[in-house]
Protein backbone atom coordinates (compact mmCIF):
# COMPACT_ATOMS: atom_id res chain seq x y z
CA UNK A 1 0.00 0.00 0.00
CA UNK A 2 3.43 2.14 0.53
CA UNK A 3 2.95 2.75 -3.30
CA UNK A 4 -0.37 3.96 -3.38
CA UNK A 5 0.81 6.92 -0.96
CA UNK A 6 3.53 7.91 -3.36
CA UNK A 7 0.83 8.03 -6.15
CA UNK A 8 -1.16 10.35 -3.76
CA UNK A 9 1.54 12.79 -2.77
CA UNK A 10 2.77 12.71 -6.74
CA UNK A 11 -1.06 13.99 -7.49
CA UNK A 12 -0.89 16.34 -4.44
CA UNK A 13 2.59 18.00 -5.95
CA UNK A 14 2.78 21.28 -7.03
CA UNK A 15 3.76 19.83 -10.06
CA UNK A 16 1.07 20.77 -13.38
CA UNK A 17 1.97 17.37 -14.54
CA UNK A 18 0.34 14.69 -13.59
CA UNK A 19 -2.86 16.81 -13.80
CA UNK A 20 -6.32 15.68 -14.21
CA UNK A 21 -6.66 14.04 -17.49
CA UNK A 22 -3.93 11.55 -16.39
CA UNK A 23 -5.79 11.10 -13.21
CA UNK A 24 -9.11 10.21 -14.69
CA UNK A 25 -7.09 7.53 -16.89
CA UNK A 26 -5.48 5.80 -14.21
CA UNK A 27 -8.82 5.70 -12.14
CA UNK A 28 -10.79 4.30 -15.41
CA UNK A 29 -7.71 2.17 -15.69
CA UNK A 30 -8.40 1.13 -11.55
CA UNK A 31 -12.05 0.70 -12.29
CA UNK A 32 -10.51 -1.80 -15.35
CA UNK A 33 -8.99 -3.84 -12.51
CA UNK A 34 -11.96 -4.29 -10.70
CA UNK A 35 -13.93 -5.60 -13.48
CA UNK A 36 -10.70 -8.02 -14.35
CA UNK A 37 -11.04 -8.92 -10.64
CA UNK A 38 -15.10 -9.30 -10.56
CA UNK A 39 -14.57 -11.77 -13.44
CA UNK A 40 -11.76 -13.66 -11.91
CA UNK A 41 -14.05 -14.13 -8.68
CA UNK A 42 -16.97 -15.21 -11.05
CA UNK A 43 -16.92 -18.94 -11.71
CA UNK A 44 -20.98 -19.29 -12.17
CA UNK A 45 -20.37 -16.16 -14.92
CA UNK A 46 -19.79 -17.81 -18.43
CA UNK A 47 -18.87 -15.08 -19.90
CA UNK A 48 -15.91 -14.46 -16.72
CA UNK A 49 -13.37 -15.56 -19.18
CA UNK A 50 -13.83 -12.98 -22.35
CA UNK A 51 -14.60 -10.05 -19.25
CA UNK A 52 -11.36 -10.52 -17.55
CA UNK A 53 -9.55 -10.17 -21.23
CA UNK A 54 -11.31 -7.30 -22.03
CA UNK A 55 -11.11 -5.52 -18.86
CA UNK A 56 -7.28 -5.98 -19.01
CA UNK A 57 -7.10 -4.48 -22.32
CA UNK A 58 -9.09 -1.41 -21.48
CA UNK A 59 -6.93 -1.29 -18.16
CA UNK A 60 -3.86 -0.98 -20.71
CA UNK A 61 -5.02 0.88 -22.74
CA UNK A 62 -6.36 3.63 -19.95
CA UNK A 63 -2.67 3.22 -18.84
CA UNK A 64 -1.38 4.39 -22.17
CA UNK A 65 -3.61 7.17 -22.32
CA UNK A 66 -2.43 8.53 -18.93
CA UNK A 67 0.81 8.89 -20.69
CA UNK A 68 -0.14 10.47 -23.62
CA UNK A 69 -2.22 12.92 -21.56
CA UNK A 70 0.81 13.75 -19.23
CA UNK A 71 2.65 14.64 -22.38
CA UNK A 72 0.44 16.34 -24.65
CA UNK A 73 -1.11 18.69 -21.28
CA UNK A 74 3.13 19.59 -20.98
CA UNK A 75 3.01 20.67 -24.75
CA UNK A 76 0.27 22.46 -24.14
CA UNK A 77 1.18 24.05 -21.24
CA UNK A 78 4.33 25.54 -22.90
CA UNK A 79 2.26 26.81 -25.60
CA UNK A 80 0.50 28.90 -23.09
CA UNK A 81 3.55 29.70 -21.88
CA UNK A 82 4.91 31.18 -25.16
CA UNK A 83 1.63 32.64 -26.10
CA UNK A 84 2.34 31.53 -29.58
CA UNK A 85 0.80 31.19 -32.91
CA UNK A 86 0.42 27.54 -32.17
CA UNK A 87 -1.52 27.58 -29.16
CA UNK A 88 -4.79 26.64 -30.57
CA UNK A 89 -3.02 23.86 -32.25
CA UNK A 90 -1.64 22.36 -28.82
CA UNK A 91 -4.84 22.91 -27.53
CA UNK A 92 -7.04 21.15 -29.44
CA UNK A 93 -4.01 18.46 -29.74
CA UNK A 94 -4.44 18.34 -25.59
CA UNK A 95 -8.00 17.43 -25.99
CA UNK A 96 -7.11 14.17 -28.21
CA UNK A 97 -6.25 11.83 -25.24
CA UNK A 98 -9.21 13.04 -22.92
CA UNK A 99 -11.78 12.19 -25.80
CA UNK A 100 -9.77 8.76 -26.04
CA UNK A 101 -10.19 8.45 -22.15
CA UNK A 102 -13.76 9.74 -21.93
CA UNK A 103 -14.40 6.96 -24.78
CA UNK A 104 -12.48 3.95 -22.99
CA UNK A 105 -14.13 4.68 -19.29
CA UNK A 106 -17.70 4.74 -21.00
CA UNK A 107 -16.01 1.43 -22.39
CA UNK A 108 -15.09 0.31 -18.69
CA UNK A 109 -18.36 1.58 -17.26
CA UNK A 110 -20.44 -0.64 -19.59
CA UNK A 111 -18.61 -3.85 -19.07
CA UNK A 112 -18.85 -3.23 -15.14
CA UNK A 113 -22.46 -2.73 -15.50
CA UNK A 114 -22.41 -6.14 -17.23
CA UNK A 115 -20.37 -7.90 -14.72
CA UNK A 116 -22.78 -6.51 -11.62
CA UNK A 117 -25.28 -8.36 -13.75
CA UNK A 118 -24.29 -11.38 -14.23
CA UNK A 119 -21.18 -12.16 -11.71
CA UNK A 120 -21.03 -13.66 -9.07
CA UNK A 121 -22.75 -12.57 -5.33
CA UNK A 122 -20.28 -10.45 -3.77
CA UNK A 123 -18.32 -9.27 -6.85
CA UNK A 124 -21.04 -7.45 -8.10
CA UNK A 125 -20.13 -4.95 -5.64
CA UNK A 126 -16.96 -4.58 -7.17
CA UNK A 127 -18.47 -4.58 -10.23
CA UNK A 128 -21.19 -1.61 -9.61
CA UNK A 129 -18.24 0.66 -7.97
CA UNK A 130 -16.47 0.29 -11.04
CA UNK A 131 -19.32 1.18 -12.67
CA UNK A 132 -19.14 4.32 -10.74
CA UNK A 133 -15.33 4.91 -10.95
CA UNK A 134 -15.59 4.71 -14.34
CA UNK A 135 -18.42 6.77 -14.83
CA UNK A 136 -16.92 10.09 -13.14
CA UNK A 137 -13.25 9.35 -14.82
CA UNK A 138 -15.38 9.60 -18.17
CA UNK A 139 -17.10 13.00 -17.15
CA UNK A 140 -13.79 14.44 -15.82
CA UNK A 141 -12.15 13.87 -19.14
CA UNK A 142 -15.17 14.97 -20.73
CA UNK A 143 -15.16 18.10 -18.65
CA UNK A 144 -11.38 18.31 -19.75
CA UNK A 145 -12.08 18.35 -23.59
CA UNK A 146 -14.60 21.35 -23.22
CA UNK A 147 -12.09 22.80 -21.80
CA UNK A 148 -9.20 22.55 -24.56
CA UNK A 149 -12.07 23.61 -27.45
CA UNK A 150 -13.22 25.97 -26.12
CA UNK A 151 -11.76 28.36 -28.57
CA UNK A 152 -12.91 26.10 -31.40
CA UNK A 153 -16.43 26.90 -31.35
CA UNK A 154 -19.17 23.61 -32.10
CA UNK A 155 -16.36 21.15 -32.15
CA UNK A 156 -17.53 18.05 -32.82
CA UNK A 157 -15.03 16.26 -29.90
CA UNK A 158 -17.09 17.75 -27.77
CA UNK A 159 -19.53 16.46 -28.36
CA UNK A 160 -18.26 13.16 -28.21
CA UNK A 161 -17.13 13.03 -25.57
CA UNK A 162 -20.15 14.08 -23.53
CA UNK A 163 -21.87 10.96 -25.06
CA UNK A 164 -19.24 9.42 -24.28
CA UNK A 165 -19.27 10.37 -20.28
CA UNK A 166 -23.91 10.24 -20.64
CA UNK A 167 -23.20 6.53 -21.85
CA UNK A 168 -20.92 5.71 -18.71
CA UNK A 169 -23.34 7.20 -16.52
CA UNK A 170 -26.15 5.19 -17.75
CA UNK A 171 -24.09 2.43 -17.26
CA UNK A 172 -23.00 3.31 -14.38
CA UNK A 173 -26.97 4.18 -13.25
CA UNK A 174 -27.50 0.33 -13.84
CA UNK A 175 -24.60 -1.14 -12.13
CA UNK A 176 -25.78 0.46 -9.18
CA UNK A 177 -29.63 -0.30 -9.19
CA UNK A 178 -28.34 -4.26 -9.32
CA UNK A 179 -28.63 -6.04 -5.83
CA UNK A 180 -25.92 -8.13 -4.92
Amino acid sequence: MEDAHALAETISSAEAVPGSGWVAAVSASLAAGLVAKTAARSEGWSGAEGARAQAIDLRDRLLALAERDARAYERALTALERRGSNLAKALASAAEAPLAIAQTAADVAELAAEAAECADGAARADASAAAALAAGAARAAAKLVSVNLAALADDERVGRADRAAEAAAEAAHKALSIQA
